[in-house]
Formats: structure tokens, sequence, C-alpha cells
């Protein structure tokens, strides 16, 4: 975890109310047997950690964001973004490696897009879950 992430996190917890815990130490059985299966495989976590530590990243949404309803060039993300060719270039590599995004060329230009319908949902619910949040 990085200084930026435990910071924010720290700031998160120190304005929050403290979480309400039980009184008593009761563990429900049942309840314990019917939502283990569930439970995410320690791999798997680690995998969608990594992923939303990508997504983590401001300049990488928004490049996202310009992705949502169409491909871009990098030119025109940079343009976009009002970001660097360079810059841009770096985020997509990260990107692309964690399958968020793929690309084509065409010519001399190389566009990009986002990899599937999964990455469509994840940052439109993301979206309209903060929309309904500051509403």
């Amino acid at each position: 975890m990085n200084k930026r992430t435990s910071k924010s996190e720290n700031e998160l917890l120190q304005s929050a109310d403290n979480a309400p815990t039980c009184d008593t130490h009761l563990i429900h059985l049942d309840n314990v047997r019917l939502t283990q299966s569930q439970i995410l495989p320690t791999d798997k976590a680690q995998q969608m950690a990594e992923l939303f530590g990508v997504l983590a990243d401001p300049n990488r949404l928004r490049l996202l964001s310009g992705l949502v309803n169409q491909e871009l060039c990098v030119c025109d993300l940079a343009a976009l973004t009002k970001m660097s060719e360079s810059a841009v270039c770096h985020q997509l590599r990260l990107l692309k490696a964690m399958r968020l995004v793929s690309y084509r060329r065409e010519g001399r230009n190389v566009y990009y897009s986002l990899a599937d319908s999964h990455i469509i949902n994840l940052y439109s619910s993301l979206a309209e879950h903060l929309d309904e949040s500051n509403a």
C-alpha cells in the first residue's frame, strides 16, 4: 500500500463515525456456513485488489471515461485529458496490462477502446453510484 492510499484511508477513518460492533461475541454458525462458499479465494481477492489499484488513479479514470462511448487514438485522448501523449501512453500501457483497454491499428494510428462490456458496466455503475451519493 502506498503512502497516498494509507493517508486517504486514515482521513476516511478519522472523519467517519466508529462502526457499530456487537455487544456480545456470538457466532451464528448457520449464517457462516451459508456464506462461506461466497467468500473470495485469496488469489482472486488479490487480483481484484490489483485491478482496483490500477483504477485508483484519476488520470486513468479520466482516460476510461473518454473511452466509454467510442474508441479514440492516443492523440485524441491527450487532447481530451490535457495530458502529454507520453503520459497517455504510459497510462494506457497499465490499463492494457490489466486488460481494461484493447487497441487496434489502422495505418499509422492506434485506436483504443474499453476491453469489453464488463469494464463499461463497472465504470457506469460506479459513476451512477457517485451521482446518487452526491444528489
